[in-house]
């Protein structure tokens, strides 16, 4: 058997935006002085003349990003989740968001998957806070494939984008022909109606695992992948929600704010479910290998299968 190829998203990312920078002389990079940790700096070594390196100043990166986007050209700022969203949440809400300007916010090394930086570092707000920002759409991708597609998007896509990756490389799950990316639409990847599991970003793969360990002790799990948390696909939702009765949202975010949130939202009003949302339990991070902190998380493929498990007694 051969070995899975595991790429981290970021990497993805880096590769997409200068294959972007060579189709497109109007796609512009800035990062905050970490162009080497969010791979945006294979950008800039390609196209210096386009590339902002503006220190260790975050929100200062955001103002010079709407007034590119203002001028017509497409910025694409990066940093670190915590200080891209979190030091930074004013400008983007009023200098970005409130004009709807077409900056493209790719922030890097989110959830607790940063692993040694610890709970500093290991933003897991990031998704609540760009979800709270009228008409800025939010994704966050499962794979390489999957990033790739996202970043073309945003790209082609007019007004504010927040893209989610992680510092960790994980498992590429979308490598096969029928894989199709929709904006703004998920992906059934299993059928299945004794329980839905709706997860985005790192743990769609986790999921997977635990559907296959549910299928073991006869437990049909339906897993979704729901790569564009806003807007959301409601449609998905409702289905699942319809045919499964019971849904369980899968996340490397906190509890609160995020994916889960956003399924809540629409089954609460659309058709109502039992909800168990699995993420960071209103809890900060602490410093450990990432592996060791997924797990002790209950992020791992074991981790959400013994959550479900509980769940469905």
């Amino acid at each position: 058997m051969s070995e899975v190829k595991r790429i981290a998203t970021r990497v993805s990312y880096g590769k997409t935006l200068a294959e972007l920078g060579r189709e497109n002389d109007r796609i512009v990079a800035l990062d905050a002085d970490l162009a080497g940790s969010t791979n945006s700096g294979v950008f800039g070594k390609e196209f210096p003349e386009r590339f902002i390196n503006c220190g260790i100043a975050e929100a200062n990166m955001a103002s010079i990003s709407a007034g590119l986007a203002a001028s017509g050209m497409i910025p694409f700022m990066s940093s670190f989740a915590m200080f891209a969203t979190g030091r930074n949440y004013e400008q983007i809400r009023n200098s970005i968001g409130y004009p709807r300007l077409n900056v493209k916010i790719c922030a890097s090394h989110a959830g607790v998957s940063v692993g040694e930086d610890g709970a500093t570092h290991q933003c897991c707000e990031d998704l609540a806070l760009m979800r709270s920002i009228p008409g800025m759409v939010v994704m966050c991708p499962s794979d390489d494939i999957e990033t790739k597609a996202c970043v073309r998007a945003a790209a082609e896509y007019k007004g504010p984008v927040y893209i989610r990756l992680g510092r960790l490389a994980v498992p590429v799950i979308n490598d096969h022909p029928d894989y199709k990316f929709e904006w703004g639409k998920g992906m059934t990847l299993r059928e299945g109606n004794d329980v839905a599991i709706i997860a985005t970003g790192l743990c769609v793969e986790s999921s997977q695992t635990a559907a296959e360990m549910l299928a073991a002790d006869g437990i049909n799990a339906r897993v979704i992948n729901i790569h564009t948390i806003k807007p959301i696909d409601e449609d998905i939702i409702v289905k699942a929600a319809k045919e499964c009765g019971k849904i369980v949202t899968v996340e490397e975010h906190s509890v609160i704010g995020g994916l889960g949130s956003a399924v809540c939202d629409v089954v609460c009003e659309k058709c109502p479910a039992v909800v168990k949302k699995i993420g960071v339990q209103d809890v900060y991070g602490y410093s450990g290998p990432a592996l060791d902190l997924l797990a002790a998380f209950k992020l791992d493929g074991p981790g959400v299968y013994e959550q479900i498990k509980e769940f469905l007694k």
